[in-house]
């Protein structure tokens, strides 16, 4: 199945675009392209590189190995990856970064034969400084190995499986994000944490090297205009307060630009990287009835969005070009919707880049650990402890690793108890990791049978198929509402699910759908009859928000909005986002007004 840009992938432009933007160097390498390839599966494995020669197939990089756009379109236990490149002569005496995206699940990295990385877990970045292991000049040999057997390893793996069906979908192993390398000083900033509010942001700019530096952050208007600037220690926060400030929101996602730099004893420049934020709160707030509700800026909002999984036909996990990736959060937009839940998957940073820059408030899930959903389920088995320390190690670097990104207001640990353990405890880390956004401990709690009920978290998400459900609203107040779980907001996580089939334009295999339609105007009659009820729903009061599944087709899915090669909108688009903006309308809700001060004391002196 091919999409509008599978033709424009070529071995001269896999995915060009600047990875990383809350974090940008003006020079840089990109690395995607063709790499030599051998793989391994079996008795075949190897413990150290294979000699040159015996890289004899040719991948396109960043296409994981299943896809057809790599042009391997298979999996292997076991990838071999190598590239031949040359350093800048500009960088010389320079310290140069090799950065990976992401390389699903154990990637161990060897430059000119030295091992220079080692990184476990398919979701995360990783970096080594290649400096010590480069010749002085000339080819530079870069080696990657890496190994995924999807389930049958203790990592995290979404939705990932080695026989897909149903619920599951195709492997995405090896490299699948941005390969790519930058020159830096022996001083620089290695890190860039943002948080902001609605007054300001503080910048937390963690550097390597010496520390007799000074930060210095300049915050501009889009157009240039400095607003605001700081100084202070690296590696320590720096408090920027914006006069007049814009605030971020769906409706108008104002982002300021941000200049970092590293200044030396000197005065003289010695790092300087450029980023951007928007300014934005989220938290719950109660209601005119005294209802816990989710608030964007202190401001009562409904979150209403598909469920997205992010996987694409041609490549997989890896969006074939930084368009196709923009077009799915351009569509969500179109679609009338102002939220997306990210599903069992982690984007590359562009993704959020986009999020940040379109308006779109976002969930991001942490993907699961292997479930089996075997009919009927009986009661979950535990995790291994090796699977429950990666999970808890991946889990960290992905809330790290987007800990800056503005559209992210809320963290999914768990979903319908798939890979589930300790989810009170996980919650109360996860908040305590960044107690500036929501967390819902388990999204579909009431999906999970053999699973109480953690009551953890700030969100209770019910999944009610077709739906929608209809979760009891909490109304209880003080510490005995909050022990019984009455403090989180409700919202319904899933519902929806309605399907349709194009014969000239499927996925091999047997489609599903929670409710089968025949044609395009009856699956509309449909969406509209279900969100009339979800709107009566919403204005009965007290739902915080609601998820439709899903965004477009994936594989055997044909419930989305879209096709999952994205050349059909499956429904009326503009019924659909009249229909989706009317709910947002009726979610709004006065935030009810703070407590009486209490009568002054006459004896008190003025």
């Amino acid at each position: 199945m091919s999409t509008p840009w599978t033709y424009l992938v070529g071995p001269n432009n896999a995915l060009p675009e600047y990875p990383r933007p809350q974090m940008v160097r003006k020079r840089w390498l990109n690395l995607n392209g063709v790499w030599g390839y051998t793989g391994r599966s079996g008795s075949r494995m190897l413990t150290s590189p294979p000699s040159a020669d015996k890289f004899d197939e040719r991948i396109l990089v960043p296409y994981p190995t299943e896809s057809a756009l790599s042009g391997i379109g298979r999996h292997d236990d076991q990838m071999w990856y190598r590239k031949v490149f040359e350093v800048p002569g500009t960088w010389r005496g320079q310290r140069v970064l090799l950065h990976f995206g992401a390389v699903d699940q154990i990637a161990t990295v060897w430059v000119n034969g030295r091992k220079v990385a080692h990184h476990e877990g398919g979701y995360t970045s990783f970096s080594a400084d290649i400096t010590d292991a480069l010749r002085y000049s000339g080819a530079q040999e870069i080696i990657v190995r890496a190994e995924d057997r999807n389930e049958l390893n203790p990592f995290p793996v979404g939705k990932q499986r080695n026989d897909p069906e149903g619920l599951f979908y195709t492997g995405a192993s090896g490299i699948w994000q941005t390969v790519w390398l930058e020159p830096v000083r022996s001083t620089y900033i290695e890190k860039l944490a943002i948080t902001t509010d609605l007054n300001g942001m503080t910048l937390l700019p963690r550097v390597v090297g010496a520390t007799d530096q000074r930060a210095e952050v300049v915050v501009s208007e889009p157009d240039g205009r400095e607003v605001a600037r700081t100084t202070g220690s690296p590696n320590q926060p720096l408090r920027v307060t914006v006069p007049r400030p814009r605030l971020w929101a769906p409706e108008h996602p104002y982002l300021y630009d941000i200049e970092v730099r590293l200044i030396g004893a000197s005065g003289k420049l010695v790092d300087g990287v450029t980023s951007y934020a928007g300014l934005r709160t989220i938290s719950t707030v109660p209601d005119a009835q005294g209802r816990p509700r989710i608030a964007l800026n202190n401001k009562i909002t409904f979150l209403h969005g598909p469920l997205d999984q992010g996987y694409w036909p041609d490549g997989i996990y890896t969006a074939p070009t930084d368009d196709a990736l923009r077009f799915d959060l351009e569509r969500t937009k179109a679609l009338g919707m102002n939220f997306v839940r990210k599903h069992a998957k982690v984007e590359p940073a562009r993704w959020y880049y986009w999020a940040d820059r379109l308006g779109l408030l976002v969930w991001q899930d942490m993907p699961s650990l292997d479930v089996s959903l075997d009919i009927p389920v009986g009661p979950a088995p535990d995790p291994s402890p090796a699977a429950k320390r990666n999970f808890e190690r991946e889990l960290a670097e992905m809330i790290d690793q987007l800990r800056s990104v503005t559209s992210i207001v809320g963290w999914v640990p768990f979903n319908e108890g798939w890979g589930e353990f300790d989810a009170g405890r996980i919650a109360h880390v996860v908040k305590a990791h960044d107690p500036t956004r929501m967390v819902n401990a388990n999204s579909g709690v009431n999906c999970c049978k053999s699973r109480p009920d953690s009551k953890a978290g700030d969100i209770y998400d019910d999944h009610t198929y077709v739906g929608p459900g209809r979760p009891p609203i909490p109304q209880g107040r003080g510490a005995h509402a909050r022990q019984a779980g009455q403090h989180r907001v409700v919202v319904n996580g899933e519902y929806g699910g309605l399907g349709l089939v194009f014969d000239g334009n499927r996925w091999p295999g047997r489609p599903q759908a929670y409710e089968m339609t025949d044609s395009q105007a009856r699956l509309t009659q449909r969406y509209v009859e279900v969100s009339r009820e979800l709107e009566q729903i919403v204005r009965r009061g007290g739902l915080s928000g609601a998820i439709y599944t899903q965004l477009t087709d994936v594989e055997n899915e044909v419930n989305g909005f879209l096709s999952y090669d994205r050349w059909l909108v499956k429904m009326d688009l503009r019924t659909v986002a009249a229909r989706n903006r009317a709910v947002i309308a009726a979610g709004a809700a006065p935030v009810a007004p703070p407590p009486p001060a209490p009568p002054s004391d006459p004896r008190r002196l003025t």
